[in-house]
């Protein structure tokens, strides 16, 4: 052997070919970990559907009053989409402006809200270490399990006894924080930032607030983005609070399109139209933010 051989080389010599793994069985192998057929034929199943309610309201809302009990439906859209929205949109009934307004401000003012308290709350539950924590963050948890419903009596006595009844307090201040928004930002901070790198902030001097501010919110953006985009979306579709609590004069979206099949007659072409307007600005915010919701899904993936 010549002494102008690289140790590299050396070593490789001196592994047997049988503890080498074959090149051909690892390729074969990676090969096999790539999704078939019938993995796409079953993603194309699911998107369908998911797509087809929205297809079937468009075709509902693109026709006239006699379109859902027509047995002769024909599944090529009409022509009068644009009327019926235009419908739903001047009916002095629905108020429609004014709802899609009470919808946008409180569904962001909550989803805000949750992701700021719910990320305060997450830094103390994972890294902050006191007396009471883990029974109190299992308490946390447990009131998932309560039911909304219980607790409308009391909250409506309280809302009415402040004077908050026919306003947007009344649906934002019960859902300025969650226990699942909690939950949720203590288990993505638990495992995505380690111990050492909070004790090296503390050593160059780092005080608690400025810990979190430029080690806890950077580590839980993916976590955050994910978590606006949960709450945004339940805010935007709440029903039976706002419903009890707010005037007909200004309701939320979900309210005032319920006010669309409160006459003796039902224009369920006229009902599709709107709840495929009321769609509009999900559809957009998932345009604008689909990026970071499956960034978060990822992180969270991996860090699990």
């Amino acid at each position: 052997m010549s002494t102008n051989t690289p140790p590299l080389a050396i070593m490789e010599e001196s592994i047997p070919n049988a503890a080498k793994p074959p090149r051909k069985n690892r390729a074969r192998k990676i090969r096999g970990m790539r999704p078939g057929f019938w993995v796409y034929a079953g993603l194309g199943v699911v998107v369908v559907s998911a797509i087809f309610p929205y297809y079937w309201s468009f075709l509902i809302g693109s026709g006239d009053a006699s379109t859902i009990n027509n047995p002769n439906l024909s599944w090529w859209p009409g022509g009068n989409f644009i009327d019926n929205a235009m419908s739903v949109v001047n009916d002095p009934a629905v108020n429609f402006w004014l709802a899609l307004w009470n919808s946008i401000y409180s569904s962001t003012i909550i989803a805000m809200s949750v992701v700021v308290f719910s990320t305060l709350a997450g830094w103390a539950f994972a890294k902050l270490k006191f007396r009471g924590g883990p029974g109190l963050l299992a308490f946390v948890v447990a009131t998932m399990a309560v039911p909304m419903q219980l607790g409308v009596v009391p909250l409506y006595i309280l809302f009415s006894d402040w004077g908050w009844t026919g306003t947007i307090g009344a649906i934002i201040v019960p859902a300025l924080i969650t226990a699942f928004g909690v939950f949720w930002m203590t288990q993505y901070l638990t495992q995505s930032v380690p111990d050492e790198l909070i004790e090296a902030a503390r050593v160059d001097g780092a005080s608690q607030i400025r810990t979190f501010w430029t080690v806890g919110v950077v580590a839980a953006r993916p976590a955050a983005a994910m978590l606006f985009l949960f709450t945004f979306i339940n805010a935007w579709n709440q029903f039976f609070w706002p419903f009890i609590v707010l005037d007909r004069s200004s309701p939320t979206l979900p309210v005032a399109l319920s006010l669309l099949q409160s006459n003796y007659f039902v224009d369920y072409s006229v009902v599709l139209a709107g709840v495929l307007l009321s769609t509009i600005p999900l559809l957009i915010l998932f345009a604008f933010a689909g990026k970071q919701l499956v960034s978060g899904i990822m992180a969270g993936a991996v860090k699990g």
